[in-house]
């Protein structure tokens, strides 16, 4: 009887190991739409959890990491009142050939 008991209680950890681990490969390597409903499902199931288990702290976290309070550009809070900064270029470095220092 301990036996058993022992084998089933060894799959259920290996299983909510690889159930974890499966989670946090999803919420860091899926695509972002994923991971914010996934945050968001998270903190509303744990905002539901019973008072007694104190889990507000988590959930507001969890929300917030979703983007859900943010604000519409991201949440900087300057939203409109700052101008936009000039364009970028490509990226490329420009720098004259005779500046370039030859090695011996």
């Amino acid at each position: 009887m301990a036996a058993s008991m022992n084998a089933l209680l060894d799959e259920c950890l290996v299983g909510a190991v690889l159930l974890a681990s499966l989670g946090y490969a999803v919420a860091k390597l899926g695509p972002t739409p994923w991971r914010k409903r996934i945050l968001q499902a998270l903190g509303q199931l744990l905002r539901s959890a019973p008072a007694f288990l104190k889990l507000g702290g988590v959930a507001q976290r969890l929300e917030t990491a979703s983007g859900k309070n943010q604000g519409a550009c991201g949440g900087c809070d300057n939203c409109g009142t700052e101008t936009s900064p000039a364009p970028q270029s490509s990226g490329e470095i420009k720098v004259p050939v005779s500046k370039i220092g030859r090695r011996a």
